[in-house]
């Protein structure tokens, strides 16, 4: 396809642009875990070509040898104006944000300041692995908050596991996932609010994952945890990766709130430097002129989430599927599916262990997601299925799954 082509068409869905066998060539985790006959709709990576503004920042860095270690404030001032546009929050001060390398490393960092080790976090599960992983590596313990049977927030169970974390020790911090990854919950200005209400009466820090910010579907609203009044003293984590496909392109910001930016002084500088200064400069170039792009990612994304629905009760009827608000993932119920047609569970603890419908459909039907069970309590019987692909390759690997079921 022709550079001008390939603008065209992405000015109208970046999810059409490419075609299977040139995703096929791609070296990175999504598309060399598997085997090439099996369709990959597991980890978050999308299926589409950078945005031209990224792509340009990019070459320009590479032509002119500008590959070095990253500096300056150009990431939190491209954020800063993209949230005003896009979120309204007009609050954010110069010194709020400082540069780390993603969003989980960032989470680790702050969690250092605000807790001691053997203090617990908690979790709203099902809920994105890595959370899991990177609280226990740094000492601290796991107290799961389920979700409510709506996979919304309760707010009765968070208010026990507060309680449950501050009998045990001084400190103790929530990560909060919005929106929700794997349900694609967006939570509202009001379940935000009690949120933060709650917090501050049991002495919880919140530290909210935002990473999927600017995929948000046209029946909700994200709302920034800091703009919530009350949450002066709490975190949030955002970056370009997920909206604009840079997984690779490390960098991301970690934002305080005014009452907590002298908890922020204390994540070392050094930190920064860990960032790809072009992660950076692809990241500032995303949120500064990716605008765009981005709306055309979301019609694709919207006509894609109604796709699916209608492919799932083609193919899978016994399957529920649960419409997201944001993100580009889907949170399948398989446990209705007959017994028979399921292999035994076992445990894992990583996007690429497979059991259950999982594994079903990756042996039977070719088409990898993400088991349900790796996203704690309340997952087993579950998937997670990455619908940010062309319309051809959601309805081949729909259509292979149905058939696996047959």
């Amino acid at each position: 396809m022709s550079l001008r082509r390939m603008l065209e068409a992405m000015s109208d869905n970046p999810l059409e642009v490419l075609d299977l066998a040139q995703l096929q060539t791609r070296s990175s985790w999504k598309w060399r875990t598997y085997p090439q006959d099996v369709l990959p709709l597991w980890v978050a990576e999308m299926d589409v070509p950078l945005a031209p503004p990224v792509v340009d920042a990019i070459r320009r860095a590479a032509e002119n040898g500008d590959i070095g270690y990253p500096t300056g404030t150009q990431l939190e001032e491209a954020f800063t104006r993209f949230a005003a546009r896009r979120w309204n929050w007009t609050s954010l001060e110069p010194g709020q944000s400082v540069v780390v390398p993603d969003v989980m490393n960032g989470f680790a960092e702050i969690l250092q300041v605000v807790t001691s080790p053997g203090d617990a976090v908690i979790v709203n599960p099902p809920v994105y692995t890595p959370f899991y992983s990177y609280t226990t590596h740094h000492g601290r313990s796991i107290l799961e908050a389920p979700l409510g049977q709506d996979h919304r927030i309760s707010l009765d169970n968070l208010e026990q596991a507060f309680r449950t974390a501050r009998a045990h020790s001084d400190r103790a911090a929530y990560l909060l996932c919005n929106p929700h990854n794997p349900t694609g919950v967006v939570h509202t200005l009001q379940e935000l609010t009690a949120i933060v209400a709650l917090a501050r009466r049991h002495g919880v820090t919140v530290i909210s994952d935002e990473i999927h910010a600017p995929l948000v579907y046209s029946e909700a609203q994200f709302t920034p945890l800091l703009t919530v009044p009350g949450a002066e003293g709490f975190f949030a984590l955002n970056s370009a990766s997920k909206a604009w496909n840079l997984a690779g392109a490390k960098a991301a910001l970690l934002t305080a709130g005014p009452e907590a930016v002298d908890q922020l002084a204390q994540v070392p500088s050094w930190v920064a430097r860990c960032a790809s200064h072009l992660g950076v400069l692809a990241q500032t170039a995303a949120f500064d002129e990716g605008d765009e792009w981005l709306d055309a990612l979301l019609r694709g994304l919207e006509a894609n989430r109604a796709l699916l629905g209608d492919l799932v009760a083609e193919h899978l009827p016994a399957v529920g599927y649960l419409k997201p608000e944001g993100t580009y993932m889907a949170w399948l119920d398989c446990r209705q599916v007959p017994a028979a047609a399921m292999p035994s569970t076992t445990t894992a603890t990583s996007f690429s262990d497979l059991i259950g419908p999982a594994k079903l459909f990756h042996d039977e039907a070719k088409v990898a997601v993400s088991s349900g069970h790796v996203f704690g309590s309340g997952g087993a019987g579950r998937i997670r299925l990455n619908f940010a692909t062309s319309t051809s390759i959601l309805t081949e690997a729909l259509t292979r799954m149905g058939r696996a079921l047959r």
